[in-house]
C-alpha cells in the first residue's frame, strides 16, 4: 500500500456504501440480472450476471449524500493517472475536470468492489482485490513523493482539510502516514501539530523534492496570511520522503513570528478558505510592483519586533500608492481614499501619517506598546490591499485609482458660487 490516507477514505466510503445499499436491498429494492449463455452449446441451461452498476447508478445521489463521499472525491481528486485507471477499466468518455473525474472514478471503484454482488457486506478480500487495481494504474512506474511541515497559527475543527493539486491540512493524529514522532506532535505541549501534508510526482528534470516543498509551502503560507491576520509560520523542520523510503528532514528557516493565538477554522468556512488558497496561488505574480509590495509584506509577518515590521509594511506601501517617494507625503492620503469610508478619511489619513512619521522617529525611543499597535493597524491596511488586488476586487494602478477617489471627493465638496 502506497497511499495510506486514499486507502483510509476509500474503505470508509466503501463501508458506509455497502451499509447503504444493504439498507436499500432489505426495503425491497433488487439487483437486476442479465441472462447470459452458459457457456456449453449443449448445454441447456443459462447464467443470472448482477448488474451491481447499474444498481449503484441508480443511488449515485444517496451515496452522495454520505459522509464519507467527499473525503474520498477529494482523496482521489489529488491523485494524478486517473485516467489510467479508468480506462484500465474499460471507461471512455469520463469528465476532464479533476472534481468530476474523481468522482466518476468513485463510483467505478465502488462498481468493482461489489461487482457482480447481490449483497453488499464490505469483506476486506473485495476492498483489497479493487485498492490494488487502483494504486496499481495510479503508481506504477512512477515516484512519489510526500513531504509534511507543521503549520503554526492555524486550527482545524475537521481532522483534515484537502486544499486541491495534492496539498492537504492534516492533524498529526490523522495522519495516516508512519511519520517521525517530532512531525506529528507538539513537544511538551501533548497535542498533534497541524501538518501541511504534500503529495506530488517526481519527473526527469523537476527541482528537487526540498526545493519544489519549500516552493509549494512558501505559496500556502502566503495565502493563509492573506486570507486572515494571524500569526502564520511553519516549524523549522520538515520533512520528505520519496517512494515510500526513509523520512528524510529537512530546514525551512525563520517563517513566522509568533505574537498571537492560533486562527480557527470552522467546518463552514473550510471551502472558503480552500478557494481562497486556490484563487491566491493561481495569481500571484512573480515580478512587479505588487510582487515586490507581497514580499515585504510577508518580511514585516516574519520580523520579531514590530519597530522593524514597520518599515517592510510603509516600503510595499510606498510601492503600491506613492511611486514619487516619500518626499511627495501622499501616502497617507491615497491609502485612506482606498480603505476608509468618506467620513472617515481625514481621520485615517492623520493617523497613517502618525505612522509614517513614528516610523522615521524609531530611534528616539518610541514606546513599544504604540509601535506594536500602529504597525499592527497598517499591516492590516496592506494585507487588504493585496488580497484585493490579488482576488480581483481592485484592478489597475492603485495610485490612480485613490487619485480619482479623492478628486471626485474634492469636487463634490466644492461651494456653488451663486
Amino acid at each position: 500500500m502506497r497511499n495510506r490516507q486514499l486507502h483510509q477514505a476509500l474503505a470508509a466510503f466503501a463501508e458506509e456504501a455497502g451499509l447503504q445499499l444493504s439498507h436499500e436491498t432489505a426495503a425491497g429494492a433488487e439487483v437486476p440480472f442479465e441472462v447470459v449463455s452458459g457457456g456449453r452449446r449443449d448445454s441447456p441451461f443459462y447464467c443470472y450476471r448482477p448488474l451491481t452498476g447499474d444498481f449503484i447508478d441508480e443511488r449515485l445521489t444517496l451515496l452522495g449524500r454520505l459522509p464519507s463521499f467527499l473525503p474520498a472525491v477529494h482523496g482521489l481528486s489529488v491523485c494524478g493517472g486517473l485516467e489510467r485507471y479508468l480506462e484500465a477499466r474499460g471507461e471512455r468518455g469520463y469528465p476532464a475536470e479533476g472534481r468530476a473525474r474523481a468522482e466518476f472514478a468513485l463510483r467505478v471503484f465502488l462498481t468493482r468492489t461489489f461487482e457482480e454482488a447481490t449483497e453488499f457486506a464490505l469483506t476486506a478480500e473485495r476492498l483489497e482485490r479493487a485498492y490494488s487495481e487502483l494504486e496499481s494504474c495510479l503508481y506504477d512506474g512512477r515516484t512519489d513523493t510526500v513531504a509534511i511541515a507543521p503549520l503554526l497559527g492555524l486550527e482545524l475543527d475537521s481532522d483534515e482539510l484537502p486544499l486541491g493539486d495534492g496539498l492537504t491540512l492534516v492533524r498529526g493524529d490523522a495522519l495516516a502516514e508512519d511519520a517521525p514522532a517530532e512531525a506529528l506532535w507538539a513537544p511538551g505541549a501533548g497535542r498533534p501539530h497541524l501538518l501541511a501534508v504534500l503529495r506530488w510526482e517526481d519527473a526527469p528534470g523537476d527541482l528537487s523534492a526540498v526545493a519544489h516543498a519549500r516552493a509549494r509551502l512558501r505559496r500556502l503560507l502566503t495565502a493563509l496570511r492573506l486570507f486572515d491576520a494571524g500569526s502564520f509560520g511553519f516549524g523549522p523542520v520538515a520533512w520528505t520522503r520519496t517512494a515510500g523510503g526513509t523520512w528524510e528532514p529537512f530546514a525551512l528557516g525563520a517563517l513566522g513570528a509568533r505574537r498571537e493565538g492560533p486562527i480557527r477554522i470552522e467546518i463552514g468556512h473550510e471551502d472558503e478558505l480552500r478557494a481562497f488558497c486556490s484563487l491566491v496561488t493561481r495569481r500571484t505574480p512573480d515580478s512587479g510592483e505588487l510582487a515586490w509590495a507581497l514580499r515585504r509584506f510577508e518580511l514585516a509577518c516574519e520580523r520579531p519586533v514590530a519597530a522593524e515590521a514597520l518599515t517592510d509594511v510603509v516600503l510595499a506601501l510606498r510601492a503600491l500608492l506613492e511611486p514619487e517617494g516619500p518626499a511627495s507625503g501622499r501616502l497617507p492620503g491615497r491609502l485612506a481614499a482606498i480603505c476608509a469610508l468618506p467620513e472617515g478619511r481625514a481621520a485615517l489619513t492623520e493617523r497613517v501619517a502618525h505612522t509614517v512619521a513614528l516610523e522615521r522617529t524609531l530611534m528616539t525611543g518610541a514606546p513599544a506598546a504604540v509601535v506594536e499597535t500602529l504597525t499592527a493597524e497598517l499591516a492590516e491596511h496592506l494585507r487588504a490591499l493585496l488580497r484585493d488586488a490579488l482576488c480581483g476586487h481592485l484592478q489597475g494602478d492603485l495610485r490612480m485609482l485613490a487619485d480619482r477617489i479623492i478628486g471626485e471627493a474634492a469636487s463634490t465638496e466644492q461651494p456653488t458660487l451663486a
